[in-house]
């Protein structure tokens, strides 16, 4: 009987490790932060939402199944934005006092990019291409994004390019512009992605290699749940989130700041907190053979990132009284170019191998030692 209930209490902890360290380290975040214990408040913060992430990515996944590809992926994608324009939202507050944290947001609205294009596709397909000789996906996905992304990379050089010859009250307007411009761009996309060319994000050959069997998840609590139910827990998850994310950013500011860490190296630590339920789960697909589920979720995640988090972000901004513009530095812009440019290459064809994926993983490293110490 003992080793029984051993056995169904680590059972339990393996399934459920996330949710139990997210509201486990709530509390405690909420804590320290109320005694001004600024770095212990701000590690169990960043731990908060990287674990209730990793719930919502779970959860997510589930109402992938039930909706299919592409809507799954767009699930998961739009779940893992939102964690992403909280985070980068308590920031921008957090600009009232400290003026220099809007450096922090531009790095996190690029980095997030760059993780979701090189440290998790990159990870994804060289785990992938260990496991099977080559993976393929539909080229007609890796193409659309790849547009659509140059596109988007390309608008974002405007106020940059602005920035350079006008005042601050123009790179104002035309940061404006842009997010509007990016907003309705999306519109187009998403009825792209969902209605009229739904089959260009959808699997359209069998897979040439051995599959990977997936464990029998038939117990894990949330999969037994109505798909009401399961929305209404991911908007319960992220207004916990919410909570951890004003706690992030109000003690990060100053624990970052005390450790004269740069805004480039922040916003890759802010990227990683967002992408972490996207990774775990693009992991699982690559180890599956499910490379089109890879494709979709970080090309879709990294497309989402510029198209909706940026109008929105502008658009809390002017709300909440902050001038937020996007004048992003020739290193963000050309790390941007190159990597879009690197995923084009590797994606083109359909197939996708480990040395593909390492390829990205070096650009994303490259990177990370330049926002390090530039």
């Amino acid at each position: 009987m003992n080793e029984q209930r051993k056995h169904s209490l680590s059972d339990v902890l393996i399934d459920y490790w996330d949710i139990i360290t997210g509201f486990t380290t709530l509390p405690l975040a909420i804590f320290f932060h109320y005694y001004h214990f600024e770095i212990l408040a701000t590690i169990f913060a960043a731990v908060g939402i990287g674990s209730l992430a990793v719930t919502i990515s779970e959860i997510a996944e589930i109402l992938a199944e039930r909706f299919g590809e592409p809507f799954g992926s767009l699930v998961l994608t739009f779940s893992a934005v939102l964690v992403e324009i909280l985070i980068l939202f308590m920031v921008v507050l957090e600009a009232k006092n400290h003026p220099e944290v809007m450096d922090t947001v531009k790095n996190g609205i690029v980095a997030t990019v760059l993780v979701d294009l090189n440290a998790l596709l990159g990870l994804a397909v060289f785990v992938g291409g260990l496991n099977f000789k080559e993976q393929e996906h539909n080229e007609d996905t890796s193409a659309s994004y790849t547009t659509v992304l140059f596109v988007a990379a390309a608008m974002l050089l405007v106020p940059t390019t602005i920035s350079l010859h006008s005042s601050a009250e123009a790179l104002f307007k035309a940061s404006i512009i842009i997010s509007v411009l990016l907003f309705i761009y999306y519109f187009f996309i998403f009825k792209f992605q969902t209605g009229t060319h739904v089959h260009f994000f959808k699997f359209t050959k069998r897979s040439r290699v051995k599959k990977y069997k997936k464990e029998d998840e038939d117990d894990y609590y949330f999969d037994k749940k109505s798909s009401a139910f399961l929305i209404f827990f991911l908007i319960f998850l992220l207004v916990l989130i919410g909570v951890l994310s004003e706690i992030f950013a109000d003690d990060g500011v100053k624990v970052f700041k005390s450790f004269g860490l740069t805004a480039g190296f922040v916003g890759i630590l802010i990227a990683f907190v967002t992408v972490a339920p996207e990774l775990f789960t693009a992991i699982r697909a690559a180890k599956n053979d499910e490379m089109q589920r890879v494709i979709n979720i970080a090309m879709g995640a990294s497309t989402v990132s510029i198209l909706l988090t940026v109008p929105i972000l502008i658009f809390l901004s002017l709300i909440v009284g902050v001038k937020l513009t996007l004048d992003f530095s020739p290193l963000q812009v050309g790390a941007l170019l190159l990597t879009i440019l690197l995923v084009w290459k590797t994606t083109e064809d359909g197939e996708t191998n480990y040395l593909e994926g390492l390829s990205h993983l070096m650009i994303f490293i490259s990177y990370a030692v330049i926002a390090i110490f530039y």
